[in-house]
């Protein structure tokens, strides 16, 4: 399907600069574009080639201004990232959506299953499941007894819902995902073996989540393991037994957080922080990547950073020492030969 430039710009609240007739039907990089694709410019570092692309419609903020002559036409908005994310929503929804289900899936009697509904190969589906209106579950998925799965959810190949979680609406939960599986919970005994707690708890996902692959968020011990409104949610993160996310908390790739922590709303958390458990974090708090966060956070939008993590001004001033820690030796060495020298007894 082809839109014109000025369409392109109605749709996104924002105003041609060139030719409004222009027509694109894909979208690139700005460093592959070609002629017939649209792309964008947000971040500078890219600056260099709205001078060299051969894209047809450059999407760039209001603020942008060119240091020489462009070819594209120009789509200029108040949020080019926003926008062209926008853009791609509007390409993925073009064309059919799957609906049907596959005579190869199994679908126990009692399940309740809503108009629209996609399901795929080999999905198997537990007794007195729910499956709400616009679902698409894709094959390979495991969907246990009692789960509820909502309107306009996608769970893509090989998820696993355990027995008894609820899946909001309007989620997207990417292939290899876990959601249920058992809380890490051992009692140390008196052989020096372990005894299983069981973990009798479920996990509610909220409405608008989005889960990236092979994440795994387990099943509380007692209660509800929950994943408020709105969160995103990495590839390969872990999250335990009795957690909390609160609302539009993002968390990226290869995060580690122990049961029973609570983090509040709005949050943003980068790769590979380790978060121990039974902690409470504000809202509004920034983790730095590789963090180790070993005790709450109460000041509503704090940052911190490091490991163990401390406040974000102080820890930039730690690494800032830390690179000069070298020179910060030799200099006490020379000290201590002066004061030696000073006084030999």
């Amino acid at each position: 399907m082809e839109f014109t430039a000025q369409q392109i710009a109605e749709a996104l609240d924002g105003t041609v600069e060139g030719n409004s007739e222009v027509t694109i039907s894909r979208l690139a990089k700005i460093e592959d574009g070609l002629p017939g694709s649209m792309t964008f410019l947000a971040n500078p570092v890219y600056t260099q080639f709205i001078y060299t692309t051969k894209a047809s419609v450059v999407v760039v903020n209001n603020d942008f201004v060119p240091s020489q002559p462009i070819e594209p036409t120009l789509v200029r908005v108040e949020n080019a990232y926003a926008a062209f994310a926008r853009l791609q929503e509007i390409f993925n929804n073009i064309g059919p959506v799957k609906t049907g289900i596959s005579p190869l899936a199994f679908i126990s009697k009692d399940v309740l299953i809503g108009e629209q509904v996609f399901i795929g190969e080999f999905v198997y589906i537990g007794e007195h499941a729910v499956i709400g209106n616009n679902a698409r579950i894709y094959p390979q998925s495991y969907i246990g007894d009692n789960v509820k799965i909502g309107s306009s959810s996608t769970l893509y190949p090989g998820v696993k819902v355990y027995h008894d979680c609820v899946v909001g609406n309007e989620c997207k939960i990417h292939g290899g995902v876990v959601i249920g599986a058992d809380g890490f919970g051992f009692v140390p005994q008196a052989d020096q073996g372990y005894r299983k707690v069981i973990q009798s708890g479920n996990v509610i996902i909220e409405d608008d989540v989005e889960i990236g692959s092979n994440t795994t968020i387990d099943r509380a011990t007692l209660g509800s393991t929950i994943i408020r409104k709105g969160v995103k949610l990495d590839n390969l993160i872990q999250v335990a037994h009795n957690v909390e996310i609160g609302e539009n908390t993002v968390i990226a790739a290869q995060v580690g957080i122990s049961g029973s922590t609570k983090i509040g709303k709005n949050c943003m958390i980068a790769g590979q922080v380790g978060i121990v458990g039974h902690l409470t974090i504000a809202d509004n708090v920034r983790i730095g990547g590789q963090s180790g966060i070993e005790h709450s956070i109460t000041e509503e939008g704090a940052t911190y950073l490091g490991s163990p993590a401390v406040d974000g001004s102080k820890a930039r001033r730690n690494i800032i020492h830390l690179r000069n820690l070298d020179e910060i030796v030799k200099k006490i060495h020379l000290l201590e030969k002066l004061l030696k020298s000073n006084n030999p007894k």
